[in-house]
């Protein structure tokens, strides 16, 4: 399947695509560091990314109409920073937003599917008016026109009968839920055109905190498979301990597979060895705020942080207590990146990659969910013709 993807970074969303079996024809990113990171692996060969077409560009420059109606997916991240928490939540006044850019490759390109990802403060009720902008855009993407102020462009478009160019669905979704070792909300925009005959179903999560619950506290193998002992039971969580005695009750295991911990991701590693990108990064100390994350759990959100070294809650909180921050190669874990992809750059940029990375396991699972409707829908144009 052919797509394309702006704002690649160091490549998370890029080897999560790949692996569910799209092949990126281009691939757009401004940041010098974030291009070498990605070159430096093409180089080596490392699977899928040494076929990946990456560009350093400003993507407000790019032509996409060279793929006009010859493309599956445009995919992308738009930098998160203007609808951030932990920044100044600037929305569309932040010269960072690249929503504009994101609509404007799908008008241009016109793939039968697209999907960006964003923070999950997009949808804070601070941005509800530039969120419906953004799918009202996506959905009549034909008839969008650059430069127009949004509030006027959304006044226009609510007025408007016209007939949908994407059926459009905004997802709320937790990373963890479908395999990744972390707790990563994001809010995803994505669409089907609408002359596919598809309108888009959310996903459904592959993986469940219940069903960590009971291989943790109910059969007791995930401790096994750790060669831990069980713990007592004075170690449940309080705000587990009704789910576990549910379980218990019903002595019936959850379907799917249970939530990926800190310490499924990391298992093999040991401690920072200084080879391969594991290498002990000290000052790490725990604070308000930043507590660090427990080894049974999926870790805390990698973040890239805003003023500093990137991610002062990038750490672990190890058996004894004590808290140490996370090497590039278990960050890289966190995020599905194979154990050869190298990070060329210093600790504190590579971080600041890895915490604006899409998580590949996430990606992996939305690229499959899109490839199914996709499928769904050649046979439905087939059924009709």
């Amino acid at each position: 399947m052919r797509s394309i993807e702006l704002f690649s970074g160091c490549g998370g969303l890029s080897l999560g695509l790949s692996r569910a079996g799209f092949g990126h024809e281009l691939m757009v990113e401004w940041n010098k560091d974030a291009v070498a990171t990605v070159l430096h692996n093409k180089a080596l060969g490392i699977d899928h990314v040494g076929h990946w077409p990456v560009q350093q560009a400003d993507v407000r420059t790019v032509d996409f109409t060279p793929f006009r109606g010859g493309l599956d997916l445009v995919a992308g991240g738009p930098p998160c920073q203007p609808f951030s928490m932990g920044g100044k939540a600037r929305g569309h006044e932040d010269a960072r937003d690249m929503w504009p850019s994101a609509i404007r490759s799908v008008r241009e390109a016109m793939p039968k599917a697209f999907i960006f990802e964003n923070v999950k403060g997009l949808a804070r009720a601070a941005f509800a008016d530039y969120l419906e902008w953004i799918t009202r855009s996506l959905e009549q993407a034909s008839r969008t026109r650059d430069g127009v102020p949004y509030a006027d462009a959304l006044a226009e478009m609510r007025s408007s009968d016209a007939p949908r160019d994407y059926e459009v669905i905004v997802l709320k979704v937790d990373a963890c839920d479908y395999g990744a070792p972390q707790h990563r909300h994001r809010v995803l925009v994505c669409g089907l055109r609408s002359d596919l005959g598809i309108v888009p179903v959310a996903p459904k999560p592959t993986h469940s905190r219940e069903r960590l619950l009971w291989d943790q506290w109910v059969s007791g193998i995930y401790w096994e498979m750790h060669g831990l002992p069980q713990p007592s039971d004075d170690l449940i969580a309080k705000a587990d301990l009704r789910t576990v005695g549910s379980l218990r009750k019903s002595g019936k295991a959850p379907d799917g597979l249970p939530w990926v911990t800190l310490r499924d991701a990391i298992r093999g590693l040991g401690e920072p060895t200084g080879a391969n990108n594991h290498v002990f990064q000290p000052g790490a100390k725990a604070y308000p705020g930043h507590t660090g994350s427990p080894l049974d759990q999926p870790a805390k959100a990698l973040k890239a942080g805003v003023h500093g070294v990137p991610g002062g809650e990038n750490m672990m909180v190890r058996d004894d207590g004590t808290v140490r921050y996370f090497t590039l190669r278990e960050a890289a874990r966190l995020q599905g990146l194979p154990d050869d992809y190298e990070f060329p750059r210093s600790w504190s940029e590579s971080m600041r990659q890895l915490g604006n990375a899409v998580p590949a396991q996430l990606g992996e699972a939305l690229g499959r969910w899109l490839a199914d409707m996709l499928r769904l829908s050649s046979g439905a144009v087939k059924d009709a013709a």
